[in-house]
């Protein structure tokens, strides 16, 4: 109770917050105005966010929190994530977006990438999805990619590990060939130790068996926002 009522208080700070800032930009101009208001909010809502969902220990939520830039070239950013995230979502309705802070968390379950149980080959489904989602990061080509892999508990760390990594290797490799800069991504995996859904049940094993995007501004958009906010 008393850990549900602390993150109670830290959202009606958060809010206070958000409003007083708002009030200091009265008198801005409009785009001034939408600038400060959206590197608040980014910063405040991503970081309440990324607190309660783990961040700490979640690969993807990391990275977008530790590439955060913030100030008016955060805001900045953060509405350029805003659209990509929205035709993300629009694109691929089978995929959880979150938009967090300055960036985007994808999460592609049994739903959009699903893998079978000891595998790291997609499917042909997990390649149709993929193929959707294709032409969304060819149309936002400043952002780095970073793809996690994860499995079910069963089995060994080793193995997991492994499969883990195979299974991003297998995303990106795909990405790659379909005309995605290899640049832009990075793969990690991390086995079973970041579960979405309980391992006691084949479904809930089949969740956890997936891969997830952190979509973050690469150098390129973060000089181009750096010069529009002055």
């Amino acid at each position: 109770m008393k850990l549900f009522q602390h993150k109670i208080s830290i959202l009606a700070l958060a809010i206070t917050m958000l409003f007083a800032s708002c009030e200091s930009v009265k008198n801005s101009n409009n785009t001034q105005k939408g600038v400060a208001g959206g590197a608040v909010a980014g910063a405040i809502i991503g970081g309440i966010l990324g607190n309660n969902l783990g961040s700490k220990d979640n690969a993807a939520l990391g990275a977008i929190i530790g590439a955060a830039v913030g100030g008016a070239t955060g805001g900045l950013i953060g509405a350029k994530m805003d659209k990509q995230a929205r035709d993300i979502q629009t694109t691929l309705p089978g995929a959880q977006v979150e938009r967090v802070g300055e960036g985007i968390r994808v999460i592609l379950d049994e739903n959009a990438i699903n893998f079978d149980f000891n595998k790291s080959t997609l499917t042909t489904s997990a390649k149709g999805n993929l193929d959707k989602l294709i032409p969304v990061f060819n149309k936002y080509p400043d952002t780095n990619i970073l793809i996690v892999g994860h499995t079910d508990a069963v089995g060994s760390d080793a193995v997991n590990d492994r499969i883990s990594l195979e299974r991003a290797t297998s995303v990106r490799n795909y990405m790659s060939s379909k005309g995605i800069t290899a640049t832009r991504m990075i793969t990690d995996g991390k086995g079973k130790n970041e579960p979405l859904a309980d391992n006691a049940t084949e479904e809930g094993r089949a969740k956890n068996r997936r891969v997830e995007f952190a979509i973050t501004a690469n150098e390129e958009m973060v000089k181009d926002a750096e010069a529009e906010a002055k």
